[in-house]
């Protein structure tokens, strides 16, 4: 049994608000009915505990992939909304099968997908404004369909990436391992050797013996103090001054902050063009492609340039003061584009073309991180093994 907060209309036009008690949303629906009351907003209330064990039970990348896009071929296929969600449930045996229940009883009590996604907690805001445009521009089967090609897209990338930094990962790993036991294990009775010969270490060595003194003697407290770090920068990243302070950072990055561009401006043209070959309007469209974006510093640019669609002027021409996201090339095209009526064509076309630019980009990067990684890593150890051979050049003289 649920609580539900609900707001109606009576038979005499008086607007009521109260609580009931129902099993699901479209049984608290016929109970208003039932007491002669039109619905209109209906949001079911949720404990602290019902919200915590509904935490847990969220679709997974993967889970929300394949909902979306057995969604849209049902849809396409001419399949009614509540019947191809009941379809997805009775068929549904994986993880998160709850999940569709509840997505599949809000939309059947009278609330719209995107709503019901969003309670789902599954989704993500930029995937729900798709869906929410989708529903109100009558093209819902086409952007379900976008959101799993987006995910499926972006799996590929990670998958890639994650397959390319696998050597590198391995090499860093054995490489601190091996650093760690030089400075615990190795460099201590080194000390001892040259401190009974009564030389004097190379500065070198001094401050090698000192890192290695630190993580004997204050190891757990370094351990603490990394972890701490960790966590605040955490906690910087979520803030949004801090996220706006890092994402210009990363986009001042060579190599790495054109990929971050290139990867937005994909999805912001896919998105745009998508939207508009639909009809939605410009304005509209500009809005929820912006929330794909998934950077804040260019969203912030893309928000002044719709401001200036919003008050008459051209798209083209609205987009060439966001530089970092739109090469003067592309604000060219699209004002041809825009001058002959194809937009969203152009918009669609380009996101393919930089799509292929932004895999090859990430092979290139990926390529150049691996050896840089092994330079870094091999001058480390090596740093250390240097410092351990200069003492060995004056043995002899201590000695005599």
């Amino acid at each position: 049994m649920s609580a539900f907060e609900y707001l109606a209309v009576d038979s005499q036009g008086r607007r009521i608000s109260g609580t009931l008690q129902a099993e699901a949303r479209p049984l608290a629906v016929k109970e208003l009915r039932q007491r002669g009351l039109s619905p209109v907003r209906l949001g079911e209330i949720e404990s602290t505990a019902s919200t915590h064990r509904s935490a847990g039970k969220r679709l997974s990348k993967r889970g929300a992939e394949d909902f979306c896009r057995e969604l849209s071929n049902l849809l396409a296929a001419g399949i009614p909304m509540s019947r191809a969600l009941a379809i997805l449930c009775r068929e549904s045996k994986r993880r998160g099968a709850g999940v569709l229940r509840a997505i599949h009883d809000d939309v059947t009590g009278g609330g719209t997908l995107a709503q019901a996604m969003n309670h789902s907690g599954s989704f993500s805001q930029v995937q729900i404004a798709m869906v929410r445009a989708g529903e109100a521009g009558g093209f819902l089967d086409v952007v379900l369909a976008q959101i799993a090609d987006f995910q499926s897209r972006e799996r590929d990338l990670a998958g890639r990436v994650k397959s390319a930094l696998a050597y590198p990962a391995v090499l860093a790993t054995v490489s601190t391992g091996v650093m760690i036991y030089l400075l615990v294990y190795f460099i201590p009775k080194f000390t001892v050797m040259f401190a009974d010969l009564g030389g004097t270490l190379p500065a070198l060595t001094r401050g090698i013996v000192a890192v290695s003194d630190l993580l004997i003697h204050r190891g757990a407290y370094v351990v603490i103090a990394l972890v701490l770090a960790a966590l605040l920068m955490r906690r910087l990243a979520k803030s949004p001054g801090g996220r706006l302070r890092m994402e210009r950072v990363l986009l001042r990055t060579p190599g790495l902050g054109l990929v971050v561009s290139r990867l937005a401006l994909v999805r912001f043209s896919r998105m745009l063009g998508t939207l508009l070959a639909a009809g939605v309007p410009l304005v509209a469209s500009l809005r929820v492609a912006r929330e794909a974006l998934g950077n804040e510093v260019l969203s912030d640019a893309m928000r002044i340039a719709t401001e200036d669609v919003t008050r008459g002027r051209g798209l083209a021409r609205s987009l060439q003061g966001c530089g970092q996201l739109f090469p003067l090339s592309v604000v060219e095209t699209l004002a041809v584009a825009e001058e002959a009526g194809r937009l969203e064509k152009e918009l669609i076309r380009l996101a393919g073309v930089y799509e292929f630019e932004l895999e090859r980009q990430m092979r290139t990067l990926v390529a150049m991180a691996e050896p840089l990684l092994l330079f870094v890593m091999a001058g480390l150890v090596g740093t250390v093994v240097i410092g351990m051979l200069l003492p060995i050049f004056t043995l002899q003289d201590l000695i005599k």
